[in-house]
């Protein structure tokens, strides 16, 4: 007698991908690369493939998430000392072998494909992190987190070498929020914050002396000093290192409460607006989306971090913890710094916007990200602490 077996539906096959997924959170990141795929159409129409190319950047984070998703804690730990260790030895090697573009030293070309191993860091650093801190468990001492920093300063002093500035922070502040959700005391936070803001404020003071043509910073590269002077005073050169963060700041401007409407940016379709599918993507999207449609975009990334960090807090493992939360927030430093540099707040560095800027390694690192938060809030601790 034949037997006749059925093959089930693809939503049943599908289903197991993601039984057990935060259903806030997921909601959050489609909400979001809603958002991202309809600015993309829209400041980007008139690049032929650009909304095309996107939308597959989209799809291939989305993957990346889900099949990150899958990996249980357990099996993040045990990669975290070996994914810390390439990549140091891979920043290692972009020192010494690395190829070089526009001045800086950053790409590691394997044959077949350029990588830039400072990304992998973004994802290692915290794992890394995360892993030392959970078999420390129970027994911290001053002395470990002491060893923490030194882990963190040796892939940030290697990055910074290339030179890459924007990156080094980026990996810098994944590792300080591991270490500062781990138990670090506010005695040894507020002294370094307060030092910072005087120095933001004596920066501010001595602006005319310290920009004026020909001062050497010592401790900064010359492109750096550049772009922090033309933070402080933009019109100092309009038509040069300024012209980015006015173009900017304009079409932030000329939005005024509902925007131009969707395609209809002009600051942003006659090319004043530099980089407008990548860095200075917010400028555009708020030249043709107006107030209320920031506002939409910052309460959609509100909600993200707001999940992401309920999903830290409800973690079965300190290294779960430790790892979703560093996570969340880094993609919180990247909103932050995107649109406060093209506000005119915070100096140009080379941050896209998640899930919105077009790139697809960005997407790749987002996903990678994105994923193993999931996988953390799949396990949740059965009774709340």
């Amino acid at each position: 007698m034949a037997v006749v077996l059925e093959k089930p539906p693809l939503r049943a096959r599908l289903a197991p991908l993601v039984q057990g997924l935060d259903g806030a959170f997921l909601l959050s990141v489609a909400l979001l690369a809603l958002i991202g795929q309809v600015v993309m159409v829209s400041v980007a129409w008139d690049i032929e493939g650009r909304a095309w190319d996107h939308a597959r950047n989209l799809l291939i984070g989305a993957v990346v998430m889900l099949a990150v998703a899958q990996v249980p804690p357990q099996r993040l730990q045990a990669l975290a000392v070996p994914a810390y260790a390439v990549g140091v030895l891979l920043l290692v090697a972009v020192e010494l072998v690395g190829v070089t573009k526009k001045g800086a030293q950053r790409w590691l070309d394997l044959g077949l494909v350029t990588i830039q191993p400072s990304e992998l860091m973004k994802i290692a650093m915290p794992l890394m992190l995360a892993w030392w801190f959970q078999q420390r468990e129970g027994r911290l001492r001053a002395l470990d987190f002491g060893v923490a920093a030194g882990l963190l300063a040796l892939p940030v002093g290697l990055i910074m070498l290339q030179p890459d500035l924007g990156t080094a922070l980026l990996v810098l502040a994944s590792g300080l929020f591991v270490i500062y959700f781990a138990g670090l005391s506010w005695k040894l936070i507020v002294p370094p914050l307060l030092l910072g803001a005087a120095g933001v404020i004596t920066l501010i003071v001595m602006e005319p002396q310290w920009c004026a043509p020909g001062v050497d910073w010592v401790v900064l590269h010359e492109y750096q000093r550049q772009r922090v002077c033309t933070l402080l005073d933009p019109t100092r050169d309009p038509l040069g290192k300024g012209f980015h963060i006015l173009q900017g700041m304009i079409a932030i401007g000329s939005g005024g409460l509902w925007g131009k409407g969707f395609r209809q940016g002009t600051q942003t379709h006659l090319d004043f607006v530099p980089e407008r599918t990548t860095d200075f993507i917010f400028a555009a999207y708020a030249e043709e989306f107006g107030w209320v449609g920031v506002l939409v975009l910052l309460s959609a990334y509100g909600m993200f971090v707001w999940r992401g960090l309920v999903l830290a807090m409800q973690a079965s493992t300190l290294f779960g913890r430790l790892l979703a939360g560093a996570l969340i927030l880094v993609q919180f430093v990247y909103a932050f710094v995107n649109i406060g540099m093209v506000s005119g707040i915070l100096p140009v560095v080379g941050v896209p916007l998640p899930f919105v800027s077009y790139g697809g390694t960005a997407m790749v690192a987002l996903g990678a990200s994105l994923g193993l938060m999931l996988s953390v809030g799949r396990h949740k601790r059965l009774v709340p602490s």
